[in-house]
């Protein structure tokens, strides 16, 4: 087992959520600001820079760290921006940058060495070479894994690696390699990686008709449902498709990553820090989910059974359903 306490590091999309998730038991919130710098750039979320500078001093009075995602990529002729976002970062106080983009590496590499680096998940790095080249290039201290990985294969890379490891274990559960989809890309003519989301809600439509609802993506049908029958939100890996006369959800069912039976073997295989997905999401998801994952995670670094939450946190997954996804085989 790895000695080391594991880390609980949770989402927070505004200034109240912060506040919720830190007085709810998070080691860490991670948050970012309202720009185009951070991949959850919604209206009605995330900070100012007077917010964060509170939300700083407000997590640090109750001992949790604040970590500040700026993890899109920068736009041709307008780096400034991301390099900016970085430098005010670094004057709230926060205690570490989660990045993607090689210049905002760079930037805090060399202006900013007192800051801890994260690698954010939207850099695919899932090998001991690529986690290698971060490290020693810029002095990256962890590595958000891709939801793609095994248990073992995570085990495997932390006996390979020198840095921490960052796993999500609740929230969203994205099937390509983080935000690398072609499909969204071609039916939207946005990067997920870029704009951050991979349905972005100016392009997304709902149409009533005698049959019920239609969801459409870019004008793209990405589901029908019947009258009276919940409407999801569409994205293209989860929508019903027909195939061989079929219809189904061809690319994933709707369902939400629920790893928290696997905490254990998790710490096991040598992660450093639990993530949970969801900076859009108000303060009663944040809170119920961030008390059900610190209950757990007390109870397996006491030697304790871990905590059942799947049944607990039923009602904050997508559909009702949950997954463990890529950490056990029978999902691939």
């Amino acid at each position: 087992m790895n000695p080391a306490r594991m880390e609980l590091v949770c989402p927070a999309g505004t200034p109240a959520t912060l506040r919720a998730a830190v007085q709810a038991g998070a080691d860490a919130v991670y948050c970012g600001f309202r720009d185009e710098t951070n991949a959850r750039n919604f209206p009605g979320l995330n900070f100012s820079p007077e917010e964060l500078g509170e939300g700083v001093r407000f997590a640090h009075a109750h001992g949790s760290k604040v970590l500040v995602a700026i993890n899109t990529f920068a736009r041709v002729g307008d780096v400034d921006r991301w390099l900016k976002a970085a430098d005010i970062a670094t004057r709230c106080g926060a205690d570490a940058i989660i990045a993607a983009d090689i210049a905002i590496l760079e930037h805090v590499a060399r202006n900013h060495k007192h800051i801890r680096l994260h690698l954010s998940v939207q850099a695919a790095a899932a090998t001991p070479e690529a986690i290698g080249f971060y490290a020693e290039t810029f002095g990256v201290r962890r590595v958000v894994l891709p939801r793609v990985l095994s248990v073992q294969e995570i085990a495997a890379l932390n006996r390979a690696i020198r840095v921490e490891t960052e796993a999500f274990v609740f929230g969203g559960l994205c099937v390509m390699t983080e935000g690398r989809c072609y499909l969204s890309s071609y039916a939207t003519g946005k990067s997920p990686n870029l704009s951050g989301v991979c349905s972005p809600p100016e392009m997304v439509s709902y149409d009533e008709d005698a049959g019920g609802t239609v969801a459409r993506l870019s004008g793209f049908t990405i589901d029908r449902y019947a009258p009276g029958t919940p409407v999801g939100y569409p994205t293209l890996c989860k929508g019903r498709f027909k195939a061989d006369d079929k219809t189904s959800h061809l690319f994933e069912d709707p369902v939400s990553l629920n790893a928290g039976s696997m905490i254990a073997g998790l710490k096991a295989a040598g992660v450093t820090a639990l993530k949970i997905e969801g900076r859009q999401r108000g303060k009663g998801y944040v809170t119920e989910v961030v008390r059900a994952f610190r209950k757990a995670v007390d109870a397996v670094e006491q030697g304790s059974d871990a905590i059942e939450i799947d049944r607990i946190l039923a009602g904050q997954s997508e559909g009702g359903r949950q997954t463990t996804g890529a950490y056990k085989k029978s999902w691939r």
